[in-house]
């Protein structure tokens, strides 16, 4: 098979493997990278409400300045020009710098270097655009075109799919606020709580601290990669909670254009705006008394946060078009796989706003840290899936188990029920596909994902660890035997910890001196069991 046939049927497996457009982005970004110069690869969508271009997903090869957001193109004339265009279904290119025409409208200001866009179409209709620019010293040649036409029907079907089921996530929210507001007026039972997979073994600790909080009133900030089940967790604290009558609303911060972000949140009363022919409660009414889980709260637009922050502090929202502000009595569950502390530090998320959310953080392990749960996900999906697809209940063969085990499941447990789904389908319910559905990964090839100490995400409130005192030092020359790596890491912490008092951040620190991230670090302590607090003064 030719090199670029290899590469398109990758490409393709990545764009329909993955439910968040985000994650299929990024790793096409990464496969093509050898191939097409890539400084960035974004997927924007046209908002024709708004007559703007938002950027949905970004996949880049490097690290690049926050900010890409929304565009709003000026007038009617140029959205139509760029609807033309797009209609078209033709490639642009210009150089960089000298944007005009629709490539001033679909390339951010931000970005420099020779720039790409393609039109993705979804049944028939444009529905977003494709962009990519190349690094400043690198020009774009007619091999690039070839190869970046290539992307445009993946990303074309990415997208609509990544649309769609937006749609109908969001009909599913208000269906489940209506109903759980209507058992509420009768006075009978919600569903019973969700069964979490791993509560006893994977998820203990996490679930022990959910419990510690179910029944305040705190916020609370749930960090983990995407697919963790951060959903789940929220879920499983209003259960335990004394609001568990109320309604739980679940709110994609992130799916939400950022134009309608107010009336989504806050509501509206009829006549407010073009459109508004009937007043409407937001996602704060409708959860009151009850949960508001604000899923991807890292992904809200800076004058939302500002909002968000004044409904946190005095519990009172006002209609958009309203005159009286309404109290909620709403809790607040915030859930994110961005690195806020880092966004804060880079202006692009509220430090206020971070300490209001931040009040109890639970951190959620990746699937590739709880390979024991592993079995028991996979006989659950496998048995929810021949439900759902009518089809017998078939057991996984210690084998597939194997296999399962090996892998390094990127995408966590989504992943999981997606390869799931896709085995019990090709197994047509006499048995579990599991290496078809992994696209023919197996343990003896190179997995996917490299496992790594460091932490995709942090914790505030760290856990608690076993008292210890300090230890001394040992040279290497007064052991029997040679140190173990871990033992020699410890070691090398301990000592510059003992030089510092237990200092972690800030200047002179101990991930100053050992130049690494300070989340890093205290992951890596945690992981070798180092009690930094023994050696503060």
């Amino acid at each position: 098979m030719e090199r670029s046939e290899q590469l398109l049927l990758d490409v393709w497996r990545e764009a329909c493997r993955h439910i968040e457009l985000s994650e299929s982005a990024a790793n096409i970004a990464n496969l093509v990278r050898n191939d097409l110069p890539l400084e960035m690869l974004l997927v924007r969508q046209f908002d024709f409400s708004s007559r703007s271009v938002k950027t949905l997903a970004v996949g880049r090869s490097s690290p690049s300045a926050l900010g890409l957001g929304a565009d709003n193109v000026a007038s009617v004339a140029k959205w139509e020009r760029l609807i033309a265009w797009a209609s078209t279904g033709k490639v642009s290119r210009t150089p960089a710098n000298r944007r005009s025409g629709e490539m001033g409208l679909v390339v951010p200001k931000t970005l420099e270097g020779e720039a790409l866009a393609g039109p993705l179409r979804g049944a028939g209709d444009p529905v977003g655009v494709l962009v990519a620019t190349a690094p400043l010293n690198r020009a774009i040649t007619d091999r690039d075109v070839r190869l970046f036409e290539m992307l445009i029907e993946p990303f074309s079907v990415a997208l609509e799919n990544h649309l769609r089921m937006h749609e109908l996530s969001h009909l599913r929210e208000i269906a489940d606020s209506e109903k759980r507001k209507l058992l509420k007026r009768l006075g009978k039972p919600d569903q019973p709580e969700e069964v979490i997979v791993g509560a006893e073994s994977g998820l203990r600790r996490v679930l022990d601290r959910v419990n510690l909080v179910a029944s305040s009133d705190v916020p609370v900030l749930i960090l983990g990669e995407t697919g963790t089940g951060k959903e789940v967790v929220s879920r499983a604290i209003h259960a335990r909670s004394n609001r568990h009558e109320g309604p739980f609303i679940r709110v994609n911060c992130g799916a939400i254009p950022p134009d309608l972000i107010d009336s989504q949140l806050f509501g509206h009363e009829r006549g407010s705006f073009t459109g508004a022919d009937a007043a409407r409660q937001g996602w704060f009414e409708r959860a009151d008394g009850g949960t508001l889980f604000l899923d991807e709260i890292g992904e809200l637009p800076p004058a939302a946060q500002v909002r968000l922050l004044r409904v946190l502090q005095d519990s009172f929202i006002e209609r958009i078009g309203g005159q009286h502000p309404i109290r909620v009595d709403v809790r607040i569950v915030a859930a994110t796989h961005r690195d806020l502390p880092s966004m804060v530090r880079a202006a692009a998320f509220r430090e206020d706003l971070w300490y209001r959310i931040n009040v109890f953080p639970l951190t959620m392990p990746p699937l590739r840290d709880r390979p024991e749960d592993i079995p028991k996900l996979v006989r659950h999906f496998a048995a929810r899936a021949a439900q759902r697809f009518g089809l017998p209940t078939v057991e996984p063969s210690s084998d597939d188990m194997l296999v399962m085990i090996a892998y390094r499941w990127p995408g966590n447990i989504r992943e999981l029920a997606a390869v799931i789904d896709r085995a019990v389908i090709l197994g047509e319910g006499t048995r579990l596909d599991i290496r078809t559905a992994l696209g023919g990964w197996s343990n003896e090839s190179t997995p996917p994902a490299t496992p790594s100490d460091e932490p995709t995400f942090y914790e505030v409130i760290p856990e608690s660890l076993p008292p210890r005192s300090i230890p001394t030092t040992q040279s290497p020359a007064n052991l029997g035997e040679p140190l173990s790596l871990n033992d020699a890491i410890r070691q090398h912490i301990e000592q510059v910890l003992r030089r510092v008092h237990g200092k972690i951040e800030g200047p002179q620190g101990a991930a100053d001196l050992l130049q690494v991230n300070p989340h890093t670090l205290r992951a890596k302590m945690r992981k070798l069991k180092i009690d930094w607090d023994a050696f503060r003064r």
